[in-house]
């Protein structure tokens, strides 16, 4: 009888807190989301399911008190991987990867072999437009700050402006890692919704006739120009900014192995199997760090609103420029392609096609809105670089 009432008592549901419960049921809410309404279902599902694997008592499979103790000076555990290994659960153990930098470093390499940068090539004006979209990771930054977050923690929240989950998990695993599940939801949650979120700022910025103009069909870019640039982008960010080294090297490795032409085999892997790997492993292990202790609180509730202002931000920060450029340029650009230069690739760039087109069912904007987007790939992972510098 006594093993029996021991049984019971080990039992998940007789050690369930409330706030354990609620942590499973927003779970099973992005699961839905992910699974239903298809919101960045290949990050979500696993991200949903790494949230409902942490928070199940008694499963032990993520541990966050090690992790405090990883970060804590005073701690014998300081820094100590071999504690991690040694102590933690399977989630732990993965998680090593997001917290020395590796998974974000390899879907940046598996995106830079599925992107064309030859839109980014054929127009370099699209870099300045990619530039401004980032325009919202340093204003949040700024106001998150004043609001009372820390620098790093500031740092961290204002890169969801970037529309970027991978840098998103990059810089704040280096900053504030405790505030990664929160973060990280909330960029792949905006990036899921691009749809929703900027129609409405991009038609709000915007005249209707500067929505309906048209752009020149763009030169043809050589392979050779594809080969230089990913090289010559390594060395020039590499060389100003060591700290964004790894994101751009790997995102121009992974384009180069595309481009050459010589390494097809190492590209296929890159884009598929690696990435999926990788993807896989990096949701469960961000997810797995949105326990009930890191999300259940009024900062989580500030960092998904800062997210989607920043998010916000961004979007205008491309169309003004886009405007502004108008003013001093003969041939003219379509401001809605300034949206593209948030790091959404290429949903950012399909919605400025379809708002293009809802003015002038004629007009083709989204091979010109595919330079602001990839260029808001660099620019998120140089904004990124900045911030580490600044503040890591």
């Amino acid at each position: 009888m006594a093993d029996i009432l021991e049984f019971f008592s080990k039992m998940g549901f007789m050690n369930m807190t409330w706030q354990q419960g609620l942590m499973l049921l927003i779970s099973f809410f992005l699961l839905y989301l992910a699974i239903k309404k298809q919101y960045e279902p290949l990050l979500l599902l696993p991200i949903a399911f790494g949230m409902l694997l942490t928070n199940l008592p008694g499963a032990e499979m993520y541990h966050a008190e090690l992790w405090s103790a990883f970060l804590d000076e005073s701690s014998p555990y300081y820094h100590s991987y071999g504690a991690i290994m040694s102590h933690g659960g399977l989630l732990d153990i993965l998680y090593i990867g997001v917290k020395a930098g590796v998974y974000p470093c390899l879907i940046f390499m598996g995106v830079g072999a599925m992107t064309d940068f030859g839109p980014l090539i054929a127009n370099p004006k699209s870099l300045l437009l990619g530039a401004a979209a980032q325009l919202g990771i340093f204003l949040t930054f700024l106001a998150a700050n004043a609001m009372g977050f820390a620098e790093a923690e500031a740092g961290s929240i204002g890169i969801i402006g970037g529309a970027d989950g991978p840098t998103s998990i990059f810089l704040t695993s280096k900053l504030a890692p405790h505030l990664l599940g929160p973060i990280a939801i909330a960029a792949y949650s905006y990036m899921a919704l691009v749809p929703v979120i900027q129609p409405p700022i991009m038609r709000a910025l915007t005249t209707k006739k500067e929505r309906a103009i048209k752009m020149n069909q763009l030169r043809p870019v050589s392979k050779t120009e594809k080969i230089i640039f990913p090289i010559a982008i390594t060395a020039i960010v590499a060389l100003i900014l060591p700290d964004a080294a790894p994101l751009i090297g790997c995102l121009m490795l992974g384009n180069l192995a595309k481009e050459c032409g010589v390494v097809e085999r190492l590209s296929k892997t890159m884009q598929n199997e690696l990435m999926n790997i990788v993807v896989i492993f990096l949701g469960l292990t961000v997810g797995a760090t949105a326990t009930a202790e890191s999300f259940l609180n009024i900062r989580t509730i500030m960092i998904l609103s800062m997210g989607i202002v920043a998010f916000g931000c961004g979007t205008a920060g491309g169309i003004l420029l886009a405007k502004l450029m108008n003013l001093f340029s003969k041939e003219k650009i379509n401001p809605l392609i300034g949206s593209a230069g948030v790091s959404a690739v290429p949903m950012a760039a399909r919605v400025s096609q379809q708002v293009g087109q809802e003015e002038n069912p004629s007009n083709f904007l989204l091979m010109h809105a595919m330079g602001p987007n990839v260029a808001g790939v660099i620019g998120s992972a140089v904004a990124a670089g900045i911030l580490l510098t600044m503040l890591g």
